[in-house]
Parts: structure tokens; sequence; C-alpha cells
């Protein structure tokens, strides 16, 4: 099994564990989703594709399982950091890498390393694409153009 499927497999697993059903379903259709939006922002960019994706499967699982999104940027990088050790599915390098992406993923205003540049505009191209009828957040707006700008799509939705 592959290193995602793996850690897929356990998020999955976390999901189930939600006693809310449409909260459990809204977390699985936001971590795919993020996660595929990663994939393609990833491999544009020329970066790793996987870490990419674990990143996006981890990034909001703090929030989930706590019910809250308190601080859920920084006690996600502490849960993921913890998850990847307990499976053993990432380098020492690999796993400072995605939980930096996890820790700064909130901190849309703000410029980062590359992998957590792709971390936040993956969630921001979920967050804006996924309901079209929901307004654009303002900390996500400059982002969410210069994203549509970079992979062709000449209108903008506000």
């Amino acid at each position: 099994m592959s290193r995602l499927k793996e850690l897929r497999k356990y998020v999955d697993e976390e999901l189930m564990r939600m006693e809310d059903t449409k909260k459990r379903n809204g977390a699985f259709v936001h971590l795919y989703g993020v996660s595929l939006a990663a994939s393609m922002i990833s491999e544009k960019r020329g970066m790793d594709t996987e870490i990419a994706c674990m990143a996006a499967m981890l990034h909001d699982l703090a929030a989930y399982r706590s019910g809250s999104y308190e601080d859920h940027a920084h006690k996600g990088a502490v849960l993921a950091r913890e998850i990847l050790e307990k499976l053993g599915l990432t380098t020492e390098e690999e796993t400072e890498i995605i939980c930096s992406a996890i820790y700064h993923h909130d901190d849309k205003l703000v410029v980062d390393s590359p992998m957590d540049e792709v971390l936040k505009d993956a969630d921001v191209i979920h967050h804006c694409m996924n309901d079209l009828s929901k307004e654009i957040k303002d900390k996500e707006k400059k982002r969410y153009a210069a994203l549509r700008k970079e992979f062709g799509i000449d209108r903008y939705l506000s």
C-alpha cells in the first residue's frame, strides 16, 4: 500500500468516529477536495505531490477531532507529527515539511515556504470552488485571484 493510501485509511478511520453525519461528510469532502487541489497545484509547481497530498489529508484533522477551529492550524501540526511518527510513513525532513504546511495553512495573507503555499492555495481553492454560492472570504480573495490567473481562468467569481 502506498504511503498516501495508508494515511488516507488512517484519516478515514478517524473521520468515521465523528457522530454527526453532516459534519463527517463535510470533513471527507473537504480533506479529499483539498488533497486533490494540492495534487494539481504541486504538480504544476514541480513540488512533491505525495507530500502535498499528505499535508492536505491531515490539515484540519485536529479541528474535526476536537470540534473547534480555535488555533486549529497549530494544534493540527502537533497532531500530524504524532500521526506521522506513529505510522512511520515519512522521513524527519518530510514530517517537518508537512507539519510546517499545516502549521501555516491558516495564514492566508502571509507568504511562507513553497509547500506551505501549496497547502494554503489548495485550501483556498476548495473553500472558494466547492460552493460557488458562498461569498469569498476577504483573507482569501487576493490568493484566489492569483490562483485563477495561475491556472488560466480569466473571469473572477466573487
